[in-house]
């Protein structure tokens, strides 16, 4: 019979602000640069926004990347 698990709160706390905050930092990095490159070359709105998705998605990679790292440093179950 499996041991049923608890979760350790202030791992969790933690581990969420962390990815919180990265998080808003990632896609504001993401929008920004994508509204930047597009726009620096004169490539218009259309680019704009396929760059914006194109770097959210590599911002949403990494954080899923970050967050499989958080938990291992930090796990959140006991």
């Amino acid at each position: 019979m499996a041991r049923p698990t608890r979760i350790n709160w202030s791992s969790f706390i933690t581990v969420l602000g962390v990815m919180i905050l990265v998080a808003t930092e990632v896609f504001g990095v993401a929008l920004s640069g994508g509204w930047a490159i597009a726009g620096l070359l004169e490539l218009g709105t259309a680019f704009e926004y396929l760059f914006m998705g194109l770097f959210s998605l590599l911002g949403a990679y990494i954080l899923f990347a970050l967050w499989r790292k958080a938990i291992a440093i930090e796990p959140i179950t006991e």
